[in-house]
């Protein structure tokens, strides 16, 4: 059971930002799905039947961002001034970063935390019939390693 003793009557509420000035802020995430090598070589070649995987993923990781308060119950609304999600292919995995800007009262990491999470789930919807084994299953397919590298409040 969650202890919420520190508020007289027992809710949960929205941090108050109200008295905090409006700075410049920029959060990057990132994080990496693990696939097989025949998948690999599906993204760069861009055969994979549903299309372009990092296209879409990079849309899907846009939308995430702009959709982060929908998602996360108790998170901001925020004016976002700029969105860059960018993908790396190694050997065995994507890499996928998202660099968040805002002018606000709060930071972007939720942002750039959910941007990275829904570009990687995309690709994983993507890529699943390729990554599937005989069973159905996913043996070598994980997303994992997604963590904010990088925050800045103010110039």
């Amino acid at each position: 059971m969650s202890d919420f003793s520190h508020l007289e009557d027992g809710r949960v509420r929205m941090v108050d930002i109200g008295d905090k000035e409006h700075i410049d802020r920029v959060a990057i995430a990132e994080g990496s799905i693990f696939l097989s090598p025949s998948t690999i070589e599906a993204i760069n070649a861009e055969s994979v039947e549903k299309g372009n995987v990092l296209q879409t993923a990079r849309v899907a990781g846009i939308q995430a961002v702009k959709r982060t308060p929908e998602v996360i119950p108790l998170c901001h609304p925020l004016p976002i001034s700029s969105i860059d999600i960018r993908f790396d292919i190694g050997d065995g995995y994507v890499t996928a970063t998202a660099e968040v800007r805002t002018t606000a009262q709060t930071g972007v990491e939720m942002e750039a935390l959910n941007g990275v999470s829904g570009a990687l789930l995309t690709i994983w919807d993507m890529v699943k019939s390729l990554e599937k084994d005989a069973d159905g299953q996913y043996p070598a397919t994980r997303i994992g390693d997604i963590e904010v590298v990088k925050k800045v409040k103010g110039d």
